[in-house]
């Protein structure tokens, strides 16, 4: 009975899809999305009056458009309109340059203004603006006036004259809050998409420097940046980047994690396989590396690829200090990388199965400190991780100061009252803060986060197994991460595969005067960056050159 009804249905679906057979049919699915179908353009009218309604009836209900008419030659007549978001645009420059440069009459210039020729006059000889468009549709005027340009039309004309007004309030440059130094550049990036482009044209001066824009969703229509040095950069990278993007098809793109989930070549992963920064100048270092940076409109942290996963625990700020202070602060993040991820599970493994590689003392003062205590060492850390996690993610979500102080107040209240209840033992709450301050010393975030969660996992499978957990959860997770791809790029490079001269950038840094080359990782086709024999040399005895 199903299957009769089924191929009853099947057929009666061909018959009606054979029936409303359109060329637009052989789009692909995704096309065919609510809210995604493409309209055909409908062209500007002749008729002043009808464009006039036709835009009015397009920004209905929307307060901030605003319709200035006005007539442009007094002998004959000529009737105008200016059409522009007034939220968008600097009311100055349509005062002062396109307003000017229109009202006057045009006979004191020499030039008779018709409707034949008011726009091709108007474009060349009396607009002063320096970025001058013309179109001829209305999804052309809308996309145009919504992007913060002001859109001119004259009666007798189907051209619209498009002149550029940007200009709004937006957010002044300042100093990263997410990626703080104390040695280096105070700018990082803001949400506007060409003061985010200035910033990197203002440290890499030169013609290579290329920005392929594009636009993704259909309601945003939000500008994205494909940023590379021609000649530096893999081409096929590039490619490949410019081909992931395209692809996407959906109807917003408010940050760069819509980019950044479409784009990765795992679907399901917890580590980022995409970097992101909000410093110029990290971005930049990337750039010359031959790395590929994707700046998304209304975003202040561009997307960098390919990444790997030494490269979440390298910050910009290596690259201002000495090399063996560099060296130094990264082995040290290294380590508390490891402690982050291990020190909870290695302890209840060690208190709960392994009491043996305790030295007599500490194994004496560890008993003493856990007698009479209800819950075992493995509950007391899960619940001690999982409240520190709480007022973590409160102390994020809270007003700043008001952040602070939860933080570091729960987090000393709960800590002692528990110990004086006698729930948990001073031992777990020192393993917690331990663990809690290493994760702290990552320096990117997303990388944190899935220290966070493994975290976790780790200290089940501990206080399961024991240390034979440990390696097990260990094993699985190396395997994964050796099995991740960013862009074609191995994310364990430099180390599987086992990369020797990009190992001088990697857990410790040697000196500038020593990075002549660009990493292998990158494929990048210029690999000489610097000269060779580039280091100090002494001079010789009783002075003079060397």
């Amino acid at each position: 009975m199903l299957k009769r009804f089924w191929r009853q249905a099947v057929e009666q679906g061909k018959v009606q899809s054979s029936d409303k057979a359109q060329p637009s049919d052989k789009t692909q699915p995704q096309d065919k999305a609510p809210g995604l179908q493409p309209q055909a353009p409908q062209p500007l009218s002749v008729n002043y009056d009808a464009n006039l309604q036709a835009l009015r009836q397009i920004f209905n209900l929307c307060p901030d458009i605003v319709f200035h008419e006005f007539i442009i030659n007094s002998e004959e007549g000529i009737r105008a309109f200016i059409v522009y978001a007034s939220s968008l645009c600097d009311h100055r420059t349509i005062g002062d340059q396109l307003m000017k440069s229109i009202l006057p009459d045009s006979t004191q210039k020499g030039v008779k203004i018709t409707k034949a020729n008011a726009v091709e006059v108007l474009k060349e000889k009396l607009i002063s603006l320096a970025e001058v468009d013309i179109v001829g549709d209305l999804q052309g005027v809308e996309d145009k006036v919504l992007q913060g340009n002001a859109a001119l039309l004259v009666e007798g004309s189907a051209q619209a004259i498009i002149a550029n007004a940007r200009g709004g309030e937006k957010r002044a440059i300042s100093e990263p809050d997410t990626e703080p130094s104390i040695r280096g550049p105070k700018d990082g990036f803001v949400e506007d998409f060409e003061t985010n482009m200035t910033l990197i044209r203002r440290r890499i001066k030169t013609s290579r420097l290329k920005f392929m824009i594009t636009e993704k969703g259909k309601l945003t229509k939000t500008k994205i940046a494909i940023c590379y040095i021609e000649g530096v950069a893999n081409p096929q990278v590039v490619d490949e980047v410019r081909q992931r993007i395209e692809r996407i098809n959906n109807d917003s793109v408010l940050e760069g994690n819509y980019i950044e989930e479409n784009i990765m070549d795992e679907k399901f992963s917890l580590f980022p396989l995409i970097q992101y920064t909000e410093r110029p100048d990290k971005a930049c270092s990337c750039l010359l590396q031959g790395r590929v940076l994707i700046l998304i409109e209304n975003s202040n942290m561009p997307l960098i690829v390919p990444t790997t996963f030494i490269a979440m625990l390298q910050a910009a700020e290596d690259y201002y200090h000495n090399s063996l202070a560099a060296s130094t602060i990264r082995i040290l993040r290294f380590i508390a990388l490891n402690m982050a991820l291990l020190l909870p599970a290695v302890t209840v493994a060690v208190f709960s199965f392994h009491q043996e590689l305790l030295p007599p003392p500490l194994v004496s003062t560890v008993a003493g400190a856990r007698q009479g205590l209800p819950l075992s060492i493995s509950l007391e850390i899960i619940l001690f991780e999982f409240t520190f996690e709480l007022l973590r993610e409160a102390g994020v979500r809270l007003p700043k100061k008001i952040g602070q102080a939860i933080s570091t107040v729960g987090g000393l209240v709960i800590g002692d009252a528990a110990v004086n209840a006698g729930v948990v033992s001073p031992i777990s709450v020192i393993v917690v803060a331990i663990t809690a301050i290493a994760s702290f010393s990552v320096p990117n975030f997303e990388a944190a986060f899935s220290l966070r969660i493994l975290r976790f996992s780790l200290i089940l499978a501990a206080s399961v197994l024991g240390g034979i957990g440990i390696v097990f959860g260990l094993m699985i997770i190396l395997i994964h991460l050796c099995s991740l791809r960013s862009f074609g790029v191995p994310y364990l490079a430099p180390f599987a595969p086992l990369i020797v001269r990009d190992l001088k950038d990697s857990i410790v840094r040697v000196p500038w005067w020593a990075l002549n080359k660009r990493p292998r990782t990158n494929r990048t086709p210029n690999v000489y960056r610097k000269g060779k024999a580039q280091g100090p040399r002494k001079p010789k005895k009783g002075g003079g050159q060397s």
